[in-house]
């Protein structure tokens, strides 16, 4: 599998589910996977004290991720973050050890060699988001995605959310098509010459 599309909306009938629906199915080599499906604890009970076994559904995730080559994360801003279920996963699946080294002065990321990008939904607008400094991007960019060594990582807004017509949120739909297939002819290995003849 190329393409890992993190679906990180607990509601399957939002907008983020259909973006991440369009731009997998405009991709052609991308596999959704929805964290609302996943059947595991959020909390990260005993924080870095203690193991916490992972759940079949956080094992089989973790595999996907590895077998990644690149990573698309959907996810609403809530609060200037994103949803605790979306936190919850990171929380429980992006361990010491396996995701990033803590050994060295500086943690090192074990996710080398895949790239990213971030799909974004918001209510507030564009300005409000730069007057604040952008904390969700910030986040994910660098405090998560960029922390476990995925780069580049690109970042796609669509706000605000709430006041949208239902014209522009096709608009919205159709440009996470466009980001798939885009995606799909920078990122996909070129078929190998003996399969075309």
């Amino acid at each position: 599998m190329h393409t890992l599309v993190i679906d990180g909306h607990p509601n399957p009938n939002s907008l983020c589910a259909a973006l991440a629906t369009r731009y997998a199915d405009a991709h052609g080599d991308a596999r959704i996977l929805a964290v609302r499906d996943l059947a595991f604890d959020q909390n990260l009970r005993f924080g870095y004290t203690k193991r916490q076994e992972l759940e079949p559904d956080l094992r089989e995730a973790w595999t996907a991720i590895q077998e990644a080559t690149r990573i698309v994360l959907v996810t609403p801003v809530w609060w200037g973050s994103v949803p605790s279920l979306l936190q919850g996963f990171f929380d429980r699946l992006l361990l010491p050890r396996m995701a990033y080294d803590p050994s060295g002065t500086f943690p090192k990321g074990l996710l080398k060699g895949r790239s990213a990008r971030i799909i974004m939904t918001a209510d507030s607008p564009g300005t409000y988001l730069r007057l604040t400094g952008n904390t969700p991007v910030r986040q994910l960019k660098t405090h998560v995605l960029g922390f476990i060594g995925l780069s580049p990582i690109a970042v796609t807004r669509f706000s605000p959310v709430k006041t949208s017509t239902a014209e522009k949120r096709e608009q919205w739909l159709a440009e996470a098509s466009t980001l798939g297939e885009n995606d799909a002819r920078r990122y996909l290995p070129a078929p190998s010459p003996a399969l075309m003849s």
